[in-house]
């Protein structure tokens, strides 16, 4: 089948901040040769090539002068087996709760952390994606991308990938890579991750005091719930900003001034700020103007109303920043793609 190109094609449907900016060209890839075929397509229409999933991790502000690819490749399997781990095999368009899930019908570990988180398997590993103290380098086993610059595939092992926080090779070079698979190690024995949020809380409030994985994941999903607006009611992307990483003093400092200051140390005399700490302590949690707006239940989550421009959104963003700044001396870095 060949592949289908649309033109001036709204995007409303593949962001979840639901912006409605378009796309001077539009296709879906459902495999490997859909994704070949855009690459060609791109070099002869002499537009860039822009990939996108399920637009959760994405803020338009603008109209898109490109050829847009969805990747909505679908298929999920278990490709290797041992007495330690698990091997199982996504496509880039599945979407990741869903596979989630399905990894925990198996009977297998190790994802449970990660519920509920929007996107896809494909989008996971460019941002390593990570919740309650998991994040993807800790269940990657390797994955399948096509190299755009020569058009041959490359394998990536997890040392290959250069995963750091909410960071990726894939992320630092954009568009170079465009994933097609990716494979976990996951585990029938589960080693559960408890400790971080209010994960065992929430379990010890429901009597359960030797949690499976699928309770981690209902847990989490509640948590989530309660915390997180639902893209399918509200426009957003989630988190809109990284948690700053600063060095020991700086959060000392911080804390000197502020007993209340929430942080975590990382290690190699790092700490991590909880920058939903810090907007709401500068005020912004349940700001608003016209329809952009910060979550009124949290502050990390930029939203749309309804009618918010992308632009509207970026610059709203943009005066959190300089706010936080100006009264913390700490820089908060955007978390989305913005186009």
């Amino acid at each position: 089948m060949s592949l289908t190109i649309e033109f001036n094609r709204s995007l409303k449907p593949f962001n979840t901040f639901a912006v409605d900016q378009r796309a001077q060209y539009f296709a879906a890839a459902h495999g490997d040769a859909d994704v070949r075929d855009a690459l060609a397509r791109a070099k002869a229409l002499d537009v860039p090539l822009l990939v996108i999933g399920g637009g959760s991790n994405l803020l338009l502000t603008r109209d898109v002068p490109s050829l847009v690819l969805h990747m909505a490749s679908r298929g999920k399997r278990i490709v290797e087996e041992s007495a330690e781990q698990v091997l199982v095999e996504a496509e880039a368009g599945e979407p990741w709760h869903p596979f989630v899930l399905w990894a925990l019908e198996q009977g297998l570990a190790g994802l449970e952390n990660l519920s509920l988180i929007p996107g896809t398997v494909g989008a996971s590993p460019i941002q390593n994606i990570g919740a309650y103290g998991v994040e993807i380098k800790d269940v990657f086993s390797s994955l399948t991308a096509l190299d755009c610059q020569t058009g041959s595939l490359r394998e990536f092992s997890l040392e290959d990938c250069a995963f750091g926080y909410r960071d990726s090779l894939f992320k630092q070079q954009p568009g170079r890579y465009l994933i097609l698979r990716v494979r976990f190690a996951l585990r029938r024995q589960a080693s559960l991750h408890l400790e971080y949020g209010p994960i065992r809380q929430r379990l010890a409030e429901q009597g359960i005091v030797a949690p499976t994985a699928k309770d981690v994941s209902r847990a989490v999903c509640a948590i989530r719930s309660e915390k997180l607006p639902d893209p399918q009611q509200l426009g957003n992307a989630g988190s809109f900003f990284k948690n700053p990483l600063v060095t020991a003093a700086v959060a000392q400092a911080l804390r000197d001034n502020h007993p209340d200051l929430v942080a975590y140390p990382q290690g190699y005399g790092q700490v991590k700020l909880a920058a939903g700490w810090l907007i709401e302590k500068a005020g912004w949690k349940g700001f608003r103007e016209g329809d952009a707006g910060v979550h009124r239940l949290q502050a990390l989550v930029l939203v749309n109303y309804g009618q918010a421009s992308g632009e509207q959104l970026l610059q709203l963003a943009r005066r959190i920043q300089a706010d936080v700044l100006d009264r913390f001396n700490v820089a908060l870095e955007i978390e989305p793609n913005v186009i």
